[in-house]
């Protein structure tokens, strides 16, 4: 037996209690502003559908189209891998997960929207129906796994409707049973953080007036406008939107070609891999992180319709803007059209299916203490189980091969992806 070393500190106890009542406050304010992630399921995608055409049939209608565009344009996976660049031995999976997916839950994310796409017309029947028929698709089981409403802004002009629509469609979803666990409002064309103030007084007298308990309706901020990430003083404004929601906000959503014009990009440049981009969504991701609200990326407004040689090249550019999305963790967008949902998924399932084996056993090396070529750290299990899990959530990978691989259950996944403040850094000590 080794001599055993002896230990000696030159420090009384009082120094290190000293330090830690000088950092209480510190500690408190990390707790409040960066809880972590919450760990609950983010949809892959979010679909905008004008509050005047919603219908009880909107979400399998989208599914149908989904599929009658790969009937017509891709009918067998060779085709479809050809016009994406997919690798042989994905090929058939994907193809065939995309078009299980559509048949069973082709829509992840449904917003109505009264803003921008809204035609016009009576709001407050549209509003009324659509509170409606998102508690009745709960209650039979054909909704989306989240729904809701974006609503017009707090911008003085049309200020008044959006509260209104707000307080019409909260109140018709009170009156049909409640409020669904999957609900999601969308707060757009936000540039001051007052407005952010205003939108959670709203929800707030929404709540005493029914009883609700405090912080139940969350909300999701729209960037669309340079005000939103860059104040007139130099500071970042998105960062104190996030502060300024109260703990209510539940996203960031990138507004591709409201943001684009408002910087003065012509039309014909106005993309989500645009460099003006680029900037507002890193700017978006690093204020966001940490603090349990999630980053969406926008759209394309480039619909696969019309010829087979142009839904191809339509595919193309929505595959390889969904695949740079995720490479730069933006695991969101939104999707204009039923024909983008199939490249939707598509480049999803690729992106888990391609990456699943190393880092499922890159996890089950650290979680083991097995070693292996790459020398992970905590943070790093982390995010491998965080990417695994999303791969589960959205049907590219299944429980039995995942299990088979990690030896982890889904529980111990969890675990790894989102531990408490303070766990990582007291494991890689």
């Amino acid at each position: 037996m080794g001599q055993q070393e002896k230990v000696s500190t030159s420090l009384a106890g009082a120094v290190s209690e000293g330090i830690s009542a000088s950092l209480a406050t510190v500690d408190a304010e990390l707790d409040r502003r960066y809880p972590g992630d919450p760990g609950t399921r983010q949809p892959v995608h979010t679909v905008y559908v004008p509050g005047d055409v919603f219908d009880a049939g909107t979400i399998r209608s989208w599914g149908d189209q989904a599929l009658a565009a790969l009937d017509e344009h891709a009918p067998d996976a060779a085709t479809f891998a050809g016009v994406l660049g997919l690798a042989d031995d994905l090929a058939e999976d994907v193809y065939g997960r995309v078009r299980a997916k559509l048949e069973r839950e082709p829509v992840e994310d449904l917003r109505v929207d009264f803003e921008d796409g809204y035609g016009g017309g009576d709001e407050d029947r549209d509003a009324a129906r659509a509170a409606r028929i998102i508690t009745e698709a709960y209650a039979d089981l054909s909704a989306a796994p989240y729904m809701g409403i974006r609503m017009k802004c707090m911008e003085s002009a049309v200020r008044d409707r959006g509260i209104r629509t707000t307080d019409v469609f909260l109140t018709g979803l009170m009156e049909h049973g409640g409020l669904p666990d999957g609900l999601v409002l969308t707060l757009p064309k936000v540039t001051y953080p007052e407005q952010v103030t205003a939108f959670v007084r709203l929800l707030e007298a929404f709540e005493r007036a029914h009883g609700l308990d405090e912080g139940r309706l969350g909300f999701e901020i729209q960037i669309e406008t340079s005000q939103a990430i860059l104040a007139a003083d130099g500071t970042a404004t998105v960062a104190r939107m996030i502060d300024a929601a109260e703990g209510r906000a539940t996203g960031l959503h990138y507004g591709t070609f409201d943001y684009s014009a408002c910087l003065g990009v012509s039309a014909a440049y106005q993309a989500s891999d645009h460099p003006a981009a680029d900037h507002a969504k890193a700017i978006m991701q690093v204020a966001a992180a940490g603090t349990g609200v999630r980053v969406s990326d926008g759209s394309t407004n480039v619909l696969p319709v019309g010829s087979t040689a142009h839904v191809h090249e339509a595919w193309k550019l929505h595959y390889g803007l969904t695949r740079r999305a995720l490479a730069r963790a933006y695991y969101q967008g939104w999707d204009m059209h039923p024909g983008h949902i199939p490249t939707r998924y598509a480049a999803v399932f690729a992106f888990y299916r391609e990456g699943f084996e190393s880092a499922a056993q890159r996890l089950s090396a650290y979680a083991n203490h097995a070693g292996g070529d790459v020398m992970d750290e905590p943070a790093t299990a982390k995010a491998l189980s965080s990417y695994l899990l999303r791969g589960l959530q959205c049907g590219a990978l299944d429980s039995a091969e995942v299990d088979a691989l990690t030896g982890m259950t889904r529980a111990d996944l969890e675990r790894f992806s989102a531990p408490r403040r303070g766990d990582l850094t007291a494991t890689a000590q």
